[in-house]
């Protein structure tokens, strides 16, 4: 009964996604060519705010739990698990003061629109996931770009979604790159449950009725740890104990 009612809360959130996506594509063309930047990030927090709520046609809710207080005035490096595309409008939502740029993969950069628009113009990097040296270049230079300007990165160092909410190892190259390049950054992990319910049938029709949970834990500095591996280890395993399967 419950997949049958996937089928036409589907269709209906497809129908206003796909409406959201076209809609905002232009006002972010207009924002961030005649308004600049303030305006473009302004309607990309609206766009977030907006894909949220398609979810919540599918009966799925979203909860952001983070009882720390951290100012803007210094980069940060937001590090999460990955469980599906509804990850990120929430991420960009609730860390929204923050100035959200992502890690992402390239093929993302065109296709999709408003979202790639936003890859491709709002400060994020795009890697190529098959060229590490590449990737590296592209993240050390994107690394600068938030160091100097007091924004946030987002990079996910599973790489790539898991389809059961089963952690995959990480893979830190490219987090160590982003430590190594904002040596001022404060660094959030930060764990999602449940995300992966969305597409527990595929992408047709979609899991319903959901409660996404975002739990961010205590921000760390590099300068608390001995070495960087003991971050890196402190970051994988507190997000990793926090997962619900």
């Amino acid at each position: 009964m419950r997949k049958l009612l996937a089928y036409p809360l589907s269709c209906i959130y497809y129908l206003f996604f796909g409406l959201s996506l076209l809609v905002f594509h232009p006002i972010q063309w207009f924002c961030f060519n005649v308004l600049g930047y303030k305006a473009h990030k302004t309607s990309v927090d609206l766009l977030q705010f907006s894909l949220m709520r398609c979810v919540n046609l599918l009966g799925t809710t979203h909860k952001f739990t983070n009882p720390y207080n951290l100012d803007n005035s210094q980069p940060v490096i937001i590090v999460s698990n990955h469980q599906s595309m509804a990850d990120i409008p929430p991420m960009m939502w609730y860390f929204r003061k923050h100035h959200v740029k992502f890690v992402s993969k390239k093929e993302l950069g065109k296709g999709l629109p408003s979202v790639s628009y936003n890859l491709r113009h709002g400060g994020s990097v795009l890697i190529d996931r098959k060229n590490p040296r590449q990737a590296i270049v592209a993240i050390r230079k994107f690394g600068d770009y938030i160091e100097s300007t007091n924004r946030a990165a987002v990079i996910f160092p599973e790489g790539t979604r898991s389809r059961d909410g089963k952690p995959k190892p990480f893979h830190t190259k490219g987090l160590e790159t982003l430590i190594k390049y904002i040596p001022s950054a404060v660094i959030i992990p930060v764990t999602i449950n449940n995300s992966w319910k969305n597409l527990r049938y595929g992408k047709f029709p979609l899991g319903i009725g959901n409660n996404i949970t975002f739990t961010a834990h205590k921000p760390v500095k590099p300068s608390e740890f001995s070495d960087t591996q003991s971050l890196l280890d402190h970051i994988e395993t507190t997000i990793k104990n926090s997962i619900k399967i």
